[in-house]
């Protein structure tokens, strides 16, 4: 649609145009100097919002309209559209509904006509519920006819001209109405929220894979983690489809390493569905505010390794519910206060979780107002009856939380996890030895001599004639978490040994004694010819993963390479240590200590 006139429509917003095929069109609003967009605070980048547009027949079809900050200028586009080409229909396709979608909604509605609105199930509850709702926010407020919706059920193929649209619904608990759609020509995903980042780009595309990936994985740490399990689904899901490029809602395409970054999202949601304690977070929202606390408490939560189980009780069903609530380690539930009460799945979700919950966990109370509060009240006097042990006083928020007031949240939900996973090690230190708490475990003392050790790295790949061995002298090693127990070691770029570590690989850390560090110093330091064997003249052993474990060391650690991050002229590694010993308890570490920080 290069008829769209962008520079007409700059008034108030900024906005780019991209042509993606005949007719199909993404315009891009653009707002550099946006700091906040629901939760997040996305890095000083500013904010964009994609909306696609497609014209078949006299037909205009609108793939996740914007907000209503951006009304003004989308209205306008339309107008263009519809004189030129005679349009007498429109069909907007949404997926993310809140009341400010709602907003734009009706006035495209009431100004332009015989609109029909495509979501799923859920998304027509929520556009049912707040289409006549009254926002105290809202100065004015006119009620108008809901206009014909069309109801996805499962998935549905849209054929227009030249395009075909595969709708599939993907509801999470933060957004029940999850909407994407593919189209199948381009072989172009409009994924919505997933994959999104906050950054006003003028640029189609992002300009390679390490441009966007800390405001992707921001987005993902604040909004996605809560609901890590869903996202998983849904990232698979997408991984079926034959994909040229990713079309988030928010900031630029992405048409560089679609399979790694996919492998990330699974990665991320895999990392925190663990046997870690779990939260299970509750809430409703009526305008997002509520929604917004729960995210920061989970952000907060999830920073200590505490798995935070997101439902929101209006799109869940009570078996789902009580089966949270039975293997949560905490609770949280939150509510806003709509005339004066709570919402009745609220109020239903109280019920179950007083019946069901466990009065030796922790609980927590949050919610948002406009002008009363008598919803955090019902909560905190029911579960105060009910016999419940907070850990927190309850969080009263009139309308949306600022800047300083999430960071604050952020705090309360980090204390609440630390909380949580104390008591769980308290647990385990009662019930058994292992390896996480065990002040005798053989790994856990190896893993103590990582002080900036004077290590050797050695790997081995493969069998036989197809076995493949290096090594090499490591001082930049660090210890990365407790649990799992991780380490972190730099390698340099030329260094042979660093094809031998990438993600799944196994190798051995070789830790040196102050007394005993000179030969192997000497050993490996020097230069090897290609193909020479390291390992020639040395008595070496094993570790259980088959790795070379060499004389004079003082401790050695099995590990298994987990990330690998670029940095300058080195790689990175992190990996997660799976066995370890001491061998020489009576010795201290070697440490290297250079001359310069230019050099080795």
């Amino acid at each position: 649609m290069s008829e769209i006139n962008i520079s007409l429509l700059s008034e108030n917003q900024n906005l780019s145009k991209f042509d993606i095929a005949e007719n199909f069109t993404c315009i891009r609003f653009l707002d550099h100097n946006k700091e906040r967009f629901e939760l997040e605070f996305n890095l000083e980048q500013g904010t964009s919002l994609n909306t696609f547009l497609i014209r078949s027949n006299k037909e205009l079809f609108i793939i996740h309209p914007p907000e209503k900050n951006y009304l003004n200028s989308f209205k306008k586009i339309i107008s263009i559209l519809f004189d030129q080409f005679q349009l007498n229909k429109i069909n907007l396709i949404t997926g993310h509904i809140n009341p400010q979608i709602i907003e734009t909604l009706k006035n495209i509605n009431t100004t332009f006509k015989n609109l029909t609105i495509t979501c799923s199930n859920p998304g027509f509850k929520l556009i049912s519920e707040l289409w006549n709702q009254k926002n105290p926010n809202l100065e004015k407020f006119v009620e108008i006819e809901l206009p014909k919706i069309n109801i996805i059920k499962k998935e549905l193929i849209l054929e227009l001209e030249n395009i075909s649209l595969e709708l599939i619904p993907v509801p999470t608990a933060r957004w029940p109405g999850g909407l994407i759609v593919y189209e199948r020509n381009q072989e172009i995903l409009l994924s919505e929220k997933m994959f999104s980042a906050h950054i006003a780009s003028e640029s189609w595309s992002e300009t390679n894979r390490i441009s966007t990936e800390v405001n992707r994985k921001h987005f993902y740490d604040c909004l996605m983690a809560p609901m890590s399990n869903q996202i998983v689904t849904i990232a698979e899901r997408i991984a079926e489809l034959d994909i040229k490029t990713i079309a988030p809602l928010h900031g630029p395409a992405i048409e560089y390493s679609l399979k790694s970054f996919l492998n990330d999202y699974i990665r991320w949601g895999e990392n925190l569905s663990t046997n870690n304690p779990k939260i299970t977070l509750i809430y409703a929202s009526a305008y997002g505010n509520t929604a917004s606390i729960g995210d920061a408490l989970a952000k907060g939560i999830t920073r200590t390794s505490v798995e935070v189980k997101s439902i929101n009780c209006e799109f869940t069903s009570n078996d789902e519910l009580i089966k949270s609530i039975q293997n949560a380690d905490g609770y949280l539930i939150g509510s806003p206060t709509l005339g004066g009460h709570a919402p009745t799945p609220i109020v239903s979700a109280l019920g179950t979780l007083l019946s069901e919950g466990n009065r030796d966990k922790p609980v927590g109370i949050f919610g948002s107002f406009g002008w009363s509060g008598e919803a955090i009240d019902l909560l905190e006097s029911k579960l105060k009856d009910g016999g419940f042990k907070f850990s927190f006083e309850p969080i009263r928020i009139k309308f949306s939380p600022n800047k300083p007031k999430i960071k604050e949240l952020e705090e309360i939900g980090t204390h609440f996890g630390r909380n949580i996973l104390k008591k769980a090690k308290q647990k385990i230190r009662k019930s058994d030895t292992g390896m996480i708490t065990s002040k005798t475990n053989p790994t856990l003392q190896a893993l103590g001599r990582v002080i900036g050790s004077l290590c050797v790295l050695t790997a081995s790949k493969g069998k036989d004639e197809n076995n493949v061995k290096g090594a090499m002298l490591a001082s930049w090693v660090s210890q990365a978490s407790f649990s799992p127990p991780g380490l972190s070691i730099a390698v340099a770029k030329d260094r042979s040994v660093e094809s031998l570590l990438q993600i799944g690989d196994s190798f051995a850390l070789n830790i040196l004694s102050e007394k005993d560090f000179k030969e192997p110093l000497k050993r490996f330091t020097k230069s090897f010819a290609p193909g020479e064997d390291r390992f020639e003249g040395l008595k070496i052993e094993l570790t259980p993963n088959n790795q070379i474990i060499i004389p004079e060391s003082l401790a050695w650690l099995d590990a298994l390479v987990k990330e690998r991050m670029e940095c300058g002229d080195h790689w990175v590694i992190y990996a997660e240590v799976l066995h370890g010993n001491i061998l020489k308890s009576d010795s201290l570490t070697a440490v290297h200590h250079r001359k310069s920080g230019a050099n080795y």
